[in-house]
C-alpha cells in the first residue's frame, strides 16, 4: 500500500476502448467549456449568479441541467444495453466484455433513477413550492445550495469510475453476497456506495428544507387546504425522503463497514443475514418511487386544469390520495421479494397493501379524467404529454397489480416482464410529467416559450418509440427470458429483442427532437417572449410574478382568499379592467450569496474518491476541510442583503405594466375572434 493507497495506472481502461474513448471525449468537452468561459470572462458572472447563488430558482434550475445531463448519460447505457442484447443473440457474442456490460447495467439503473430522475423532481420543487406558496425563498437557502452541490459530487463521483477504475457489477441495488469483498473485490462497490451515500445527504437535506418551507412559511391566507396540489404531492414527497433516505444510509453505512472492517451485518458468517440488506434497502426503495412519482402526479395536477380551463375535480380528494399513497408506501416494501420464503401470511400482508395502494392512484387518474370532461380542452405540448401518461401510466399500473399477487409474481420475478413494468411506471410517470413540466414552466423560468411543432414531434416520437420498446419486454419475460443477460442463448427471443432496438432508435429521434426544439427555441426567441408571465392563463401563485421572475420573488406578500389564488385576483382584474391598486413597496432582506455549497462539495468529492482508493491521509484531511467550511459560515457576521425600496418598486413597476397592456388588449382580441 503506497501513499496513493491502490490507486496506479492500472486503474486507466487502457485496454478498453469503449469507456476509454468515452472519457476522453467527456474531457476534451469539459475543457472546451472551461477555455469557452475563460475566453469570454464569464467567471465573475457564473460565480456570482450561478455557482455561491441560494435563490431558489437558480438552484432548481441547477438541478434540472444535472438531472439532464445523467439523464443522457443513462440513456446511453440503455441504448448499448438493448443494442449488445440484440448482438448477443444464439451464436453473436455482442460487443461488450461480460465485466463492461455488468458495470452499463448497474450505472444505468443508479443514474437515471438517483442522478437522473431525482435531480429532476427537485429541480420542479425547489424551483416551484416558493413561488406557489407566494414566499421569497425555502426555509434554509444556504442549506438548499449545500444539498444541490452534495448530490452533484455524487454524480461527478459516479462518472469519475468510467475513466479511473471501475462501477459496480451488481445490478443498481447491491445485494450482498455479491456486493461484499469475496465476491466484488474491486472498487466498483465503493464508487457506488460513497456516490449514492453523498448524494443522499444530499437529497435528505433538500427534503427537510421543503418540509419546512411548506409547513412553516406559506405567505397570508395559503392554509394547507389553499396550497396547489404540487404543493401537496411535494410535502409528501419530501416527508418520504426524510423518512426513507435515513433507511438507505444506514444500511449502505453498514455495508461499508462489511467491505472495510470485515464486519459481518450482510455476510452469511458471524451472524450476517444477506436477506437483512434486501429488506432495509427495499424499505427505502419503494417510497424512493413514490418520491419520484408524487411530484410528478403534482406536476399533472396543475396542467390538467389549466388546459381545459377548469379548476382541479376532487381537489380535497387529492389531497387525501396523495397523503394515503405517502403513508401506504411504508408498507409494502417485501412485494419487490415475494420469493426470500417469508411464508404465506407475510406475502398476503404485502400483496394487500400493494394492491390497496392503487385505490389513491386510481383516485388522481379519475379525478383529471373529470376535469377534463366539460372542459374546454387545449392540446398543448404539456397537455399532450399528460394525456400520454394516463394512458401509459394506466397499464403500467395494472401490471403492477399483477405483480402484486404473490403466485404470479413467483412465475414473473426477475424477468423481463418486470423490466417492462417498471420503466412503464417510471417513464410514463416522471419522464412524462419532467418533460411535461419542462413545457409548462419553460417560460416562467426563462422568459420565452419551446417551439410547439417541435415540442409535438417529440412528444409523439417518445410516445411511440417507448411502446415499441417496451411492449416486446413484456412478452419475452412472459416467454420466461430473465433480466441482464449478457448473453441470449434461445434463438426465439431474437424478435422482441431486435423489436425492442428500433423502439430504442425512435426514441433517440425524440431526444434530437427535443434537443432541436431547445435550439429552435432559443433562435427564435424574441418570437416566442413571454411578456405577461402569464403565457398558459395560469391559474396558482408563480403565473402572477414576471417571467423569469425577480430574485424576490415578490414586491408584495399576496394575500390569498381562495382555493386558486391568482385565479380569483386575475378574475377580478378582467372583470374591473383594472390591476389592484400600486402597493406601497418596502425594502426587502434577501440571503447572502456562500461558496460554503460548493466548498463543502468539493472536499466531500475528494473524501469520496479517496475513501474508494483507500488514501487515507486524504480522505482524513478532506473530511477536517468540509467541516471547517461549516465553521467559518456559522462565524459570519452578514447574513442578509437589503433590496432598496425603489429596486422593488422598478421591478414590480415592468411587471404591471405589461399586465395593464394585456388587460387593454384582451376584450378587442374576444371582440375580434
Amino acid at each position: 500500500m503506497t501513499m496513493f493507497g491502490k490507486l496506479d495506472w492500472s486503474a486507466v481502461p487502457f485496454s478498453q476502448p469503449i469507456p476509454l474513448i468515452t472519457s476522453v471525449v467527456i474531457l476534451l468537452a469539459m475543457l472546451g467549456v472551461l477555455v469557452l468561459a475563460t475566453v469570454k470572462g464569464w467567471w465573475p458572472y457564473l460565480w456570482r449568479e450561478w455557482i455561491t447563488s441560494v435563490d431558489h430558482k437558480r438552484i432548481g434550475v441547477m438541478y434540472g441541467l444535472l438531472g439532464t445531463l445523467m439523464l443522457i448519460r443513462g440513456f446511453a447505457d440503455a441504448i448499448m444495453m438493448r443494442t449488445h442484447q440484440a448482438m448477443a443473440v444464439g451464436g453473436g457474442e455482442g460487443y461488450l466484455p461480460p465485466e463492461h456490460y455488468n458495470q452499463i447495467f448497474t450505472a444505468h439503473g443508479t443514474i437515471m433513477i438517483l442522478f437522473g430522475a431525482m435531480p429532476l423532481v427537485l429541480a420542479f420543487m425547489n424551483y416551484l413550492v416558493p413561488l406557489q406558496l407566494g414566499v421569497r425563498d425555502v426555509a434554509f437557502p444556504t442549506f438548499n445550495s449545500v444539498g444541490f452541490w452534495l448530490t452533484a459530487s455524487g454524480a461527478l463521483l459516479v462518472n469519475v469510475s468510467l475513466f479511473v477504475g471501475e462501477f459496480a457489477r451488481t445490478g443498481w441495488l447491491p445485494y450482498p453476497p455479491l456486493s461484499e469483498n469475496a465476491y466484488s473485490p474491486g472498487v466498483g462497490v465503493d464508487y457506488y456506495l460513497w456516490a449514492v451515500q453523498i448524494s443522499g445527504i444530499g437529497t435528505l437535506i433538500t427534503g427537510i428544507n421543503i418540509v419546512t418551507t411548506v409547513l412553516k412559511m406559506r405567505c397570508p391566507g395559503m392554509s394547507y387546504l389553499r396550497m396547489p396540489i404540487f404543493c401537496w404531492t411535494a410535502l409528501a414527497s419530501c416527508l418520504l425522503i426524510v423518512a426513507a433516505f435515513p433507511i438507505l444510509t444506514a444500511t449502505l453505512a453498514m455495508l461499508t463497514l462489511d467491505r472495510y472492517l470485515d464486519w459481518h451485518y450482510f455476510t452469511n458468517t458471524a451472524g450476517g443475514n444477506p436477506m437483512m440488506f434486501v429488506n432495509l434497502v427495499w424499505a427505502w426503495g419503494h417510497p424512493e418511487v413514490y418520491i419520484l412519482v408524487l411530484p410528478a402526479f403534482g406536476i399533472f395536477s396543475e396542467i390538467f386544469p389549466t388546459f381545459s380551463g377548469k379548476p382541479l375535480f376532487g381537489y380535497r380528494s387529492m389531497v387525501a390520495a396523495t397523503l394515503f399513497i405517502c403513508v401506504v408506501s411504508m408498507l409494502v416494501w417485501l412485494h419487490h421479494f415475494f420469493t426470500m420464503g417469508a411464508g404465506a401470511a407475510v406475502n398476503t400482508f404485502f400483496g394487500i397493501s400493494s394492491s390497496i395502494i392503487a385505490v389513491g392512484t386510481g383516485v388522481k387518474i379519475y379525478n383529471w379524467i373529470f376535469t377534463m370532461y366539460g372542459g374546454r380542452v387545449r392540446f398543448e405540448v404539456p397537455m399532450l404529454w399528460s394525456m400520454g401518461f394516463i394512458f401509459t401510466f394506466i397499464i403500467g399500473g395494472l401490471t403492477g397489480v399483477l405483480l402484486a399477487i404473490p403466485p404470479a409474481d413467483f412465475l414473473t420475478h426477475n424477468s423481463m416482464f418486470l423490466v417492462a413494468h417498471f420503466h412503464n411506471v417510471i417513464v410514463g410517470a416522471v419522464v412524462f410529467a419532467v418533460f411535461a413540466g419542462l413545457e409548462f414552466w419553460f417560460p416562467k423560468v426563462f422568459g420565452f416559450r419551446l417551439h410547439a411543432g417541435w415540442g409535438k414531434a417529440a412528444f409523439w416520437l417518445a410516445f411511440t418509440g417507448f411502446w415499441v420498446t417496451f411492449t416486446p419486454l413484456y412478452v419475452l419475460g412472459l416467454q420466461g427470458m430473465t433480466r441482464r443477460l449478457q448473453h441470449v442463448n434461445v434463438p426465439d427471443w431474437a424478435p422482441g429483442l431486435y423489436v425492442s432496438v428500433v423502439g430504442v432508435a425512435i426514441l433517440a429521434l425524440g431526444v434530437a427532437a427535443q434537443i432541436i426544439q431547445l435550439v429552435v427555441s432559443i433562435r427564435h426567441r424574441d418570437t416566442l417572449r413571454d411578456v405577461t408571465g402569464d403565457p398558459w392563463d395560469g391559474r396558482s401563485l408563480e403565473w402572477a410574478t414576471a417571467s423569469p421572475p425577480p430574485f424576490f420573488n415578490f414586491a408584495v406578500m399576496p394575500d390569498v382568499e381562495g382555493e386558486e389564488a391568482y385565479w380569483d385576483i386575475k378574475r377580478r382584474a378582467l372583470e374591473s379592467q383594472q390591476l389592484g391598486p400600486e402597493p406601497d413597496y418596502a425594502p426587502i432582506e434577501m440571503p447572502l450569496n456562500s461558496p460554503v455549497g460548493i466548498y463543502t462539495a468539493f472536499f466531500t468529492f475528494v473524501f469520496g474518491f479517496s475513501m474508494v482508493w483507500h488514501i487515507w491521509w486524504v480522505a482524513v484531511a478532506a473530511l477536517v476541510a468540509a467541516f471547517a467550511g461549516f465553521v467559518v459560515f456559522a462565524w459570519r457576521d452578514a447574513h442578509e442583503h437589503e433590496v432598496p425600496a425603489e429596486e422593488v418598486a422598478r421591478l414590480d413597476r415592468a411587471r404591471r405594466e405589461a399586465r395593464t397592456a394585456l388587460l387593454a388588449r384582451l376584450p378587442r382580441e374576444e371582440s375580434a375572434s
